[in-house]
Protein backbone atom coordinates (compact mmCIF):
# COMPACT_ATOMS: atom_id res chain seq x y z
CA UNK A 1 0.00 0.00 0.00
CA UNK A 2 1.56 3.71 -0.94
CA UNK A 3 2.00 6.11 1.50
CA UNK A 4 1.15 9.83 1.56
CA UNK A 5 4.38 11.60 2.61
CA UNK A 6 4.01 15.05 4.45
CA UNK A 7 7.37 16.93 3.74
CA UNK A 8 7.74 19.86 6.95
CA UNK A 9 10.75 22.19 6.55
CA UNK A 10 13.34 22.46 9.44
CA UNK A 11 11.61 25.06 11.81
CA UNK A 12 8.62 22.70 12.37
CA UNK A 13 10.68 19.04 12.48
CA UNK A 14 11.10 19.88 15.70
CA UNK A 15 7.16 19.35 16.70
CA UNK A 16 7.41 15.97 14.87
CA UNK A 17 9.80 14.47 17.01
CA UNK A 18 12.66 15.53 14.28
CA UNK A 19 11.32 13.96 11.33
CA UNK A 20 11.40 16.22 7.76
CA UNK A 21 8.65 13.43 6.83
CA UNK A 22 5.71 11.78 7.91
CA UNK A 23 4.27 9.46 6.33
CA UNK A 24 0.60 7.86 6.12
CA UNK A 25 -0.63 4.60 4.67
CA UNK A 26 -3.19 5.16 2.12
CA UNK A 27 -5.00 3.07 -0.25
CA UNK A 28 -7.26 5.69 -1.48
CA UNK A 29 -7.48 9.46 -1.59
CA UNK A 30 -7.84 11.34 1.26
CA UNK A 31 -8.85 14.94 1.80
CA UNK A 32 -5.95 17.43 3.19
CA UNK A 33 -8.16 18.09 6.38
CA UNK A 34 -8.34 14.53 6.86
CA UNK A 35 -4.68 14.08 6.78
CA UNK A 36 -3.66 16.97 8.74
CA UNK A 37 -6.35 15.10 11.61
CA UNK A 38 -4.35 12.25 11.24
CA UNK A 39 -1.02 14.30 11.90
CA UNK A 40 -2.71 15.80 14.62
CA UNK A 41 -3.81 13.27 16.67
CA UNK A 42 -0.13 11.87 16.48
CA UNK A 43 1.79 15.38 16.79
CA UNK A 44 -1.03 17.68 19.00
CA UNK A 45 1.48 20.64 18.83
CA UNK A 46 1.90 20.31 15.41
CA UNK A 47 -1.28 20.07 14.29
CA UNK A 48 -2.29 23.58 16.56
CA UNK A 49 0.66 25.57 14.84
CA UNK A 50 -0.72 23.77 10.72
CA UNK A 51 -4.43 25.09 11.88
CA UNK A 52 -6.25 27.55 13.92
CA UNK A 53 -8.98 26.94 16.73
CA UNK A 54 -11.83 26.45 13.33
CA UNK A 55 -9.50 24.38 11.78
CA UNK A 56 -8.87 26.29 9.31
CA UNK A 57 -5.21 26.42 7.88
CA UNK A 58 -2.89 29.32 9.83
CA UNK A 59 -2.31 32.26 7.91
CA UNK A 60 1.50 32.04 7.58
CA UNK A 61 1.28 28.17 6.67
CA UNK A 62 0.94 27.51 3.11
CA UNK A 63 0.26 23.30 1.71
CA UNK A 64 1.02 22.35 -1.64
CA UNK A 65 -0.22 19.35 -3.31
CA UNK A 66 0.89 18.31 -6.78
CA UNK A 67 2.87 21.65 -7.22
CA UNK A 68 -0.14 23.53 -6.35
CA UNK A 69 -1.09 25.23 -3.17
CA UNK A 70 -4.68 23.97 -1.93
CA UNK A 71 -6.13 27.69 -0.64
CA UNK A 72 -6.16 27.82 -4.76
CA UNK A 73 -7.70 24.51 -5.39
CA UNK A 74 -10.14 22.76 -2.98
CA UNK A 75 -8.80 23.91 0.31
CA UNK A 76 -8.70 21.58 3.38
CA UNK A 77 -10.74 19.51 1.19
CA UNK A 78 -8.54 18.91 -1.58
CA UNK A 79 -7.83 15.25 -2.59
CA UNK A 80 -4.13 13.51 -2.15
CA UNK A 81 -3.49 10.37 -3.78
CA UNK A 82 -1.76 7.38 -2.65
CA UNK A 83 1.64 7.94 -3.50
CA UNK A 84 1.65 11.54 -3.22
CA UNK A 85 3.69 14.45 -1.78
CA UNK A 86 2.39 17.17 -0.02
CA UNK A 87 4.67 19.91 1.21
CA UNK A 88 4.41 22.03 4.10
CA UNK A 89 5.58 25.90 3.90
CA UNK A 90 5.88 28.08 6.70
CA UNK A 91 6.18 31.55 6.79
CA UNK A 92 9.08 32.88 8.78
CA UNK A 93 9.14 36.39 10.03
CA UNK A 94 11.96 37.61 12.30
CA UNK A 95 14.33 40.84 11.58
Amino acid sequence: MPDISLVLPSVLQPLAGGQSVLTAPADRPVTVGKLLDAVAADYAILGRRLRDETGALRRFVNIYVGGDEVRRMQGLDTEVAPGQEVLVIQSVAGG
